[in-house]
């Protein structure tokens, strides 16, 4: 609706703004404004997200053309940009630590579970104890994994173990250990050339620094910090990953730190731990109680009658008048 034009006395036009107007732009504030607060999670509500946001992000994952071709040769490029770089140490880590049996099976389900275990127990926390933390560290993780699925979709990677002639050990195959994704019967379940950016890195780094931020005890924060650094380790030692598809996983996280400073205005660790309480509304507020009842009704009606009963002055011959009826 436009605004309405009042001429004043001077002949000037000012247009005065239509109530309904800024009543809608009230509106739509407050409704962008509720959004941004950070309010009190509901369980049902949270679980429905996360398996919902998990299945899509493994179907769009998935769903990715496999582009072996295209796959291999970055990968092929990663490797010979990493030795110019002098980091290329993939291949003896993966030989040294496939040599000690106990020590690689053990790394194949580390890479298989605590991937998942780890994330879903910060967030279990995180909703329990930081409440007024929870969405704004939720929405870092969320946006992570969101701008992974376009590196998949951009940069197709095929994994070390599945190089030409890299003589890479694919310690799962080997082993024959169970749970993993990236190999053996599961591998057909699993986009096998989304090695860049590494979300294990990157949900792992967001663990470990979650954990670090808000924990209280102190070898808690330091076994945050532990987290990221030996799922580093694994990913390289399984060859599954490259070190720079580890760096791909920080880039992803620190763009999910961005966009949940740019909605709350303050990186989630900031925030307050509890969720403030809302006063309540006009209409819900407990009316106060009157500084002074109403006489009852019996007590209006009694009065006149004790004024009438009363006696007037006394007169000079002591006794005393009524009132006079008219």
């Amino acid at each position: 609706m436009a605004d309405t034009t009042v001429t004043t006395q001077s002949g000037r036009a000012e247009a005065v703004p239509d109530p309904v107007t800024a009543s809608v732009a009230d509106t739509e504030r407050g409704f962008w404004r509720r959004l941004r607060t950070p309010r009190r999670p509901r369980i049902w509500f949270e679980i429905l997200l996360i398996g919902v946001s998990y299945w899509t992000y493994s179907l769009i994952r998935n769903a990715v053309p496999e582009q072996r071709a295209e796959a291999l040769r970055n990968a092929d490029w990663i490797w010979q940009a990493e030795r110019h770089l002098g980091i290329a140490v993939e291949q003896s880590v993966n030989h040294a630590v496939n040599s000690v049996t106990w020590l690689i099976v053990g790394m194949n389900y580390y890479y298989a579970t605590l991937h998942f275990i780890v994330t879903l127990g910060v967030l279990v926390w995180l909703y329990r104890r930081h409440p007024g933390r929870y969405a704004a560290t939720r929405l870092v993780l969320f946006a992570t994994t969101g701008v992974a699925l376009v590196g998949y979709y951009l940069y197709p990677l095929a994994p070390p173990r599945l190089m030409n002639g890299g003589h890479f050990v694919d310690t799962v195959m080997v082993h024959q250990t169970w749970g993993s994704m990236a190999s053996g019967d599961l591998k057909h379940m699993s986009n096998q050339y989304a090695a860049m950016p590494s979300m294990h890195i990157g949900w792992s780094l967001w663990s470990g620094l979650t954990i670090f931020a808000l924990a209280s005890v102190p070898w808690v924060r330091v076994l945050g910090l532990l987290y990221p650094t030996a799922t580093l380790v694994v990913i390289v030692a399984t060859a599954n990953h490259f070190w720079l598809d580890a760096v791909g996983g920080m880039l992803c996280l620190a763009f999910g730190f961005t966009v949940a400073r740019l909605w709350y205005g303050r990186l989630p660790y900031a925030l307050p731990r509890l969720v403030p309480v809302a006063p309540p509304s006009p209409s819900r507020a407990p009316s106060r109680a009157p500084a002074a009842s109403a006489p009852s009704r019996r007590a209006v009606v009694e009065e006149p009658r004790r004024n009438e009963e009363r006696p007037t002055a006394a007169s000079p011959h002591g006794e005393g008048t009524r009132p006079r009826r008219e």
